[in-house]
Formats: C-alpha cells, sequence, structure tokens
C-alpha cells in the first residue's frame, strides 16, 4: 500500500515544501499538496495547518507534514484538530520516536531551523517509522485520546 501524505506550508516554508514534494515523489509517497501553491509574503500557516491536519484526521491521507518558519505556529494550529497529534521535530531520533512510541500522525517542520538535506531524513524517519503495539506505548496513547475526549466534552 501506498502512503499518501498531505503537504502544506506557509510563505515561510514554501521552498522548502517545494523541496520536498519532488523528492517525496520519487520516493514513491502519494502527495496531496494543500498549499501554497505559490510564493504569498502575507499567507498565514493556520490556513495551512488547519488544511493539513483535517486530511489526517478524516483518513483521507495517514501522514501530514506542515512546514512554518519555526514549525512551532503549525504544530499549535494542527494539535487543536482531534485526533491529530502532531509534534516538532528537527532531529530524527523525534521524527521516528514520535510516531513509535506516540503515534505522532503529522509532522511540523521549520524552514528557519533546519535545510533541505536534514528535513529529508526527519521526513523519510517520520514516514518510515510505525506505532509500537507494546503495551506501555497503547496505555499512554489511550491516555491522551481520554484527554482530548475530555476536552472536546468540555470536562
Amino acid at each position: 500500500m501506498t502512503v499518501r501524505v498531505a503537504i502544506g506550508a506557509d510563505h515561510g516554508g514554501f521552498a522548502l515544501k517545494s523541496e520536498l514534494v519532488p523528492w517525496l515523489k520519487a520516493q514513491g509517497y502519494e502527495m496531496l499538496d494543500l498549499g501554497a501553491h505559490k510564493y504569498e509574503a502575507a499567507d498565514d500557516y493556520p490556513d495551512f495547518a488547519e488544511a493539513v491536519a483535517r486530511s489526517v484526521a478524516s483518513g483521507e491521507t495517514q501522514r501530514g507534514i506542515i512546514i512554518c518558519g519555526s514549525g512551532v505556529g503549525a504544530c499549535i494550529a494542527a494539535n487543536k484538530i482531534k485526533g491529530v497529534r502532531a509534534g516538532l521535530c528537527h532531529d530524527t531520533y523525534s521524527a521516528h520516536q514520535g510516531v513509535e512510541h506516540d503515534d505522532m500522525n503529522v509532522l511540523c517542520l521549520g524552514a528557519r531551523i533546519i535545510g533541505g538535506e536534514l528535513a529529508k531524513e526527519i521526513v523519510a524517519a517520520f514516514l518510515k517509522a510505525e506505532f509500537s503495539q507494546e503495551e506501555r506505548f497503547s496505555r499512554r496513547l489511550q491516555k491522551v485520546l481520554a484527554i482530548e475526549a475530555r476536552n472536546i466534552a468540555g470536562k
């Protein structure tokens, strides 16, 4: 099965996204590019973060990648969507460990923090990783999901 990946970036991440999309396609991933499709200095990261997060939460894509200047804003915005577990990663260990231990499904990157080659290594680690079915990780994930459910219910 080909993994379908949503990707989005604001003006701060536009150049890095433009580098990653063809590389990811060459790696065999099916890409859903949710913009920006041209450089717009006045665009806003929450718009792209929400689009990618909703794609993952709905099951339209299995994983998501969001890129902004620092990655922080995109991560905050994406985590507002139920079912999304976004993590900001600027190293390969966090990228694969976030999936293996925490079932992270959206990767956030800061294009002003890392360059293209490191970004490719981080993205590869994220996309190749799988959630561990080990009891302690499943237990912890269930606790995270319970927090999300209580928050949505207003409790």
